[in-house]
């Protein structure tokens, strides 16, 4: 089953800010520059800070060659969730959307303004969870 998400007036355009957070992923996983400047953060649990053997590094490189979006897996269109099997480990990623002078107090008024909105990408054992 495919579907289609649709902008509506008074919501941002999901591919805007799909876009914008591949980016932000490739930029912070890889090492891969934006076309255009974004703010962001990248986190990581204790766990799997802790795992050893290499493990954290496979983790963030496959979070950012993650490309199997789907409506299942990605309801609202915005590339912001994803999981990565790492040596039979799950290992999950997260965007969140903040408003860049907030202290990451409030959510982004204008997600997919780069200049007014601060990603911060957390990368997590699903077993964090």
């Amino acid at each position: 089953m495919s579907m289609t998400v649709q902008p509506q007036p008074d919501r941002p355009d999901p591919s805007v800010i799909a876009a914008q957070n591949d980016a932000f992923r490739k930029l912070a996983c890889l090492g891969v520059p934006p076309a255009q400047p974004i703010q962001g953060r990248m986190h990581v649990t204790r766990s799997l800070m802790e795992a050893g053997d290499g493990f954290l590094a496979e983790a963030v490189k496959a979070t950012g060659a993650f490309d199997t979006f789907e409506p299942e897996n990605d309801p609202e269109g915005w590339h912001d969730f994803g999981a990565v099997e790492i040596r039979g480990e799950t290992v999950f990623w997260k965007i969140d959307l903040y408003e860049a002078d907030s202290d990451f107090r409030y959510g982004a008024e204008i997600p997919d303004n780069p200049a007014t909105t601060m990603r911060v990408l957390t990368i997590m054992l699903a077993r964090d969870w």
